[in-house]
């Protein structure tokens, strides 16, 4: 009876590591707000007209090399010039809010943990609920001291065409396609052809997000964990949408549910434009 009990215990304790909150709430955060450097993902206007007190502006756009032509995400060089200017260091405990879409928010989350940082969290609500919550805001810049922050890249967090090509041969591998399944079908496109990558299974971003409630939040651990039960957490999930906006939700909720993820940048603006790669449109069968 003793040994069932303990390996009881055990399962229950590897069960309660398999999955870890990477996001907090607002009421937490307005406590603690000096414990963090709070990120900004909106446009500099927005953050001047209003913003979480303390927090400092990363407008979401730094984050593309050339936002025109796919999701590529910015250079090294650029990065580390960008992120010493907002004072972070890889060690410093990073908020990341946005309008309460959550896609710059997670999209911003993803592109630190790309570039080394491992204690990112996403605010579990946009500015405005931030706001009407009567928490602490500012109209005033807030002034950083330069970091020393060297660029770095995870390549765990990162897919490119050329993995993501492997991903498709690759049977331990699973491709998640985050775009709407209209996109997925190939009867919309932001690319030049229609469909999806080979071997694709659909999960649409908005799948990520709880709209039941009057201000959107993430869905939550468990519900999330009903959301991909199927999808095999011994295997490496590469992620993608159009310009790996809107996938970073999905790369974040497989983050807090402990999978092994990447999110493909360039996206279907890059695959779907490079007529040497392969496509399946099931628009056509």
């Amino acid at each position: 009876m003793l040994k069932k009990l303990i390996l009881l215990i055990l399962i229950v304790g590897t069960i309660a590591v398999s999955a870890k909150s990477l996001r907090i709430e607002s009421s937490d955060l307005a406590s603690n707000l000096t414990n963090y450097k709070v990120l900004d993902t909106r446009s500099y206007e927005l953050y001047a007209n209003g913003h979480i007190k303390g927090a400092v502006n990363f407008p979401i756009d730094l984050t593309y090399e050339n936002k025109q032509n796919n999701g590529k995400l910015t250079n090294p060089m650029k990065m580390q010039d960008i992120i010493r200017k907002l004072g972070l260091e890889l060690d410093s405990k990073i908020v990341i809010y946005d309008d309460g879409t959550f896609f710059d928010a997670t999209r911003l989350f993803w592109a630190l943990e790309v570039y080394g940082f491992s204690n990112v969290n996403i605010l579990n609500t946009g500015y405005e609920y931030w706001k009407s919550s009567n928490h602490p805001t500012s109209t005033q810049d807030t002034q950083t001291t330069p970091s020393n922050y060297i660029a770095q890249i995870n390549n765990k967090r990162l897919a490119t065409k050329f993995t993501t090509q492997i991903a498709t041969k690759n049977p331990n591998q699973i491709i998640i396609d985050a775009r709407g399944e209209n996109a997925y079908l190939g009867q919309v496109s932001s690319a030049s052809r229609f469909g999806h990558i080979p071997k694709a299974v659909n999960f649409p971003a908005s799948h990520n997000i709880d709209y039941e409630k009057e201000n959107a939040e993430l869905k939550t651990i468990d519900r999330l964990k009903e959301l991909y039960t199927d999808v095999d957490k011994s295997k490496k999930v590469v992620i993608y949408c159009a310009i790996g906006r809107i996938a970073a939700t999905n790369y974040f909720a497989l983050r807090e549910l402990d999978y092994d993820v990447a999110n493909y940048d360039a996206s279907w603006k890059e695959w779907g434009n490079d007529n040497s790669l392969p496509i399946v449109n099931r628009s056509k069968e």
